[in-house]
């Protein structure tokens, strides 16, 4: 017989100002969020960065497997490999991967090609995907479960928790993202999921005037 999972007692988590006092605070602060393309170069803590990406392992995952690994970057000549390699899916993607449409949908927004930002934010969050889990001592991976569901979860996480540091974020998808694996020698288990620049907004920041879609358009109650 298999031995019976062990269970400990829940010990639930009540906003001291009340359940929807709670979630519109959160909400406020969230809001707030925007994805950012001019970061100052002003440091971060590491301790900073060490909580965001352990508030974002609190996420859950299938069967508890945690298929995540967040590598954070702030050597200097390591972000520019990065930028340098990129760039360069960058600009096979804007001359001739994307479709006009797509170029159409993204000239509101104002990306090109440069992504200076890579060199300029103190950090870089590079976050692979587990399809196995890590080797044990003898070696053996086993399997994981819905990844990238998992993943994703986790890395929404990771955004909130940036956002109540203070910090801004962009979630940049160079497509492919092999060379992250190269550059950043990860071993053959872990996959690129995404690419997360974090640090302070600069100065001058600006951002695209965008709108987000009301309740309505979101949210069904039935």
């Amino acid at each position: 017989m298999s031995t019976p999972p062990k269970h400990i007692p829940h010990h639930p988590y009540m906003p001291p100002t009340g359940a929807l006092a709670g979630v519109q605070g959160f909400h406020d602060i969230m809001r707030q969020r925007r994805s950012v393309r001019f970061f100052s170069p002003a440091p971060v803590d590491e301790a900073i960065i060490r909580t965001c990406i352990s508030a974002a392992g609190t996420a859950p995952s299938g069967a508890n497997k945690q298929p995540w690994r967040f590598v954070a970057v702030r050597d200097a000549a390591l972000k520019h490999a990065v930028r340098e390699a990129a760039e360069v899916e960058e600009r096979e993607f804007y001359t001739r991967r994307a479709t006009p449409e797509w170029l159409a949908d993204l000239a509101p927004i104002g990306t090109d090609a440069n992504k200076e930002f890579l060199d300029i934010a103190p950090w870089i969050i590079v976050i692979f995907k587990l399809m196995k889990t890590d080797p044990d001592a003898s070696g053996a991976q086993g399997k994981v479960y819905y990844v990238d569901e998992s993943i994703g979860i986790a890395t929404g996480l990771f955004l909130a928790a940036c956002q109540h540091a203070g910090l801004a974020t962009l979630t940049h998808t160079p497509s492919p993202m092999g060379f992250l694996s190269k550059v950043l020698k990860r071993p053959d288990h872990e996959r690129p999921f995404l690419l997360i620049p974090v640090g302070y907004p600069a100065e001058n920041c600006i951002v695209p005037d965008i709108t987000r879609k009301p309740f309505d358009q979101i949210g069904v109650i039935i």
